[in-house]
């Protein structure tokens, strides 16, 4: 493809870009964004394990994601422990 023809394909594809962003930029507004009601409990269901509003669901899933970090840094956490023991552990995967 020639420089020419670049160029060419170029302006094409901007002009087409512009076509398609100028219907969507004249359409009516978005209506606000709504959250879905929560669903109800299944029969037999222990009463707290629904949770009672959207913020709740942020926290355990925060909290959660709290406790998955805790476990990533676990190897960290365990470094001085397991140091005295790394020769023989070393020696041990070299015998495999």
């Amino acid at each position: 493809m020639t420089k020419t023809q670049r160029i060419l394909a170029a302006f094409a594809l901007a002009g087409a870009a512009a076509g398609l962003a100028a219907p969507a930029a004249s359409a009516a507004p978005l209506s606000p964004l709504t959250l879905p009601d929560l669903p109800s409990a299944a029969p037999g269901m222990p009463a707290g394990a629904q949770p009672a509003s959207v913020q709740e669901i942020g926290g355990k899933l925060s909290q959660g994601a709290n406790q998955l970090n805790q476990l990533m840094d676990l190897p960290n956490q365990l470094a001085p422990v397991i140091a005295p023991v790394q020769p023989l552990t070393d020696l041990a995967g070299g015998i495999e």
